[in-house]
């Protein structure tokens, strides 16, 4: 086969996977993602810019903030991009790309509007179904250079269960829970699903290889936000909004190296366009990460900005994040947990029973992630640290100003026909309320 000057880019994506797989330390099985680390470059501060499905996959895919981009909400009940030609296969088109979509994109009702070239339908997207069919565009052989996704389901619940009857009593849960029955056994089910994740990344990658063309195409292996557990996906938390991001191809990301540099989501696009020479577009609000893994500088950026609009219910909030410091904002009046923006789930269920719902959360949270990196404790009240209260407070503003946020001038509209939960339901699973 004959090789492209152009190098090809595999975008593998999971859902609800945070970083909870064996590269980032957890006892999660995940060799062949393990694998994939040892040969790339694994970037072990990466965040998504929003901690909710749709979302975070349209700010990766054009580069953008949501409230830029449009997508604030989820696009199976009404959201959509404010312009479908900003997705990033549309200058890789231009450049002579083709691009294949497979399995999870959930970023469009309809996924021939984004601009692939080809969608490929399928039962499912769980790896069983993916995979396979992955491996056959791959094989037939793929026409070059191409842009191909490949999305699976996993790790969304609904989870099948623990894998053995050791897992559900040993598993540890994520370290902001409690160590319960429950709890032990929902992160036992999460790791069978881990399982099959990996399995699926493992038969994509042994396709690449087999049909010769793992040496020029860049590999990218993230989840869309943290795991669907409480206090973690559909948070501004680290852990709602840290990502797995692994890297492995042209361009440096080779050797099996870790990087410790602050990475958004949003540097995706502007990578792939200095790699593939295209132009940067001017929308674009990331860095490409050539110049990081180049060794021509340590980091990109001292500061990451993040939000939440919509999940299943409304729940605007902000967040800036440095090295040290997590200042949070959330912006109605609402000062209890919106619950239907957190998966229903054994460990939600624990929560639960013991009082969440009457819990009161602050319109400002600080957390100084040096002593404190599981941000438990907020320290905006604390009187030592009014001057870094302001600071971030300042930080964020001016971000929000920069980039325009609707939330500056009050609470944003949902699109007509989307559909919400009510901020006082307890499950995104309860009957939701159509916009007019």
């Amino acid at each position: 086969m004959s090789r492209s000057p152009l190098p090809n880019v595999l975008y593998l994506h999971s859902h609800d996977t945070g970083r909870f797989v064996e590269p980032y330390g957890y006892p999660v099985p995940t060799p062949n993602i393990q694998r994939l680390a040892d040969q790339g470059v694994l970037f072990r501060k990466a965040f998504c810019a929003a901690p909710t499905c749709s979302a975070s996959r349209a700010c990766l895919l054009t580069g953008q903030y949501g409230h830029n981009n449009g997508m604030m909400g989820l696009a199976h009940r009404g959201w959509s991009l404010k312009d479908y030609r900003q997705h990033i296969v549309h200058p890789l088109r231009k450049a002579g790309y083709h691009s294949v979509l497979i399995g999870e994109q959930h970023i469009a009702k309809r996924p021939d509007i984004i601009g692939y070239d080809q969608v490929v339908k399928i039962d499912t997207n769980h790896v069983a179904s993916v995979a396979p069919v992955a491996t056959e565009i791959i094989s037939e052989p793929i026409a070059q250079p191409f842009f191909l996704s490949v999305g699976f389901f996993e790790t969304h619940r609904d989870w099948l269960g623990p894998s053995s009857v050791s897992d559900a009593l040993y598993a540890l849960p994520p370290a902001n829970l409690p160590d319960t029955p429950e709890t032990r056994r929902d992160m036992a089910a999460y790791k069978t699903s881990a399982r099959s994740l990996d399995q699926g990344v493992g038969e994509v990658l042994e396709a690449l290889d087999e049909a010769g063309l793992t040496d020029n195409t860049l590999i990218i292996l993230t989840t869309d936000h943290g795991l669907a557990f409480p206090g973690a996906k559909a948070t501004l938390f680290d852990r709602g909004l840290g990502v797995l991001l692994i890297l492995h191809g042209p361009g440096g990301f080779a050797g099996g190296k870790v990087n410790d540099a602050l990475v958004s989501h949003l540097d995706l696009y502007p990578t792939i366009c200095e790699l593939a020479g295209i132009e940067r577009p001017g929308f674009l609000q990331g860095e490409s990460l050539l110049p990081l893994v180049g060794g021509e500088v340590s980091s990109l950026r001292d500061m990451l900005f993040a939000e939440m609009t919509w999940h299943a219910a409304y729940e605007p909030q902000r967040a800036v994040r440095t090295e040290r410091w997590k200042y949070i904002r959330r912006f109605s009046d609402r000062s209890r947990p919106v619950l239907a923006n957190c998966d229903d789930s054994p460990s939600k269920s624990l929560l639960l029973a013991h009082g969440w719902a009457a819990h009161t959360i602050p319109a400002e949270q600080l957390y100084d992630l040096v002593f404190d990196p599981n941000e438990a404790a907020n320290v905006a009240d604390d009187p030592q640290l009014s001057g870094t209260l302001d600071q971030m407070r300042d930080r964020l503003h001016s971000w929000m100003v920069e980039t325009e946020d609707p939330l500056l001038h009050g609470d944003p509209s949902p699109p007509p026909g989307a559909e919400v939960n009510d901020p006082d339901q307890l499950s995104p699973s309860e009957p939701r309320i159509r916009i007019e």
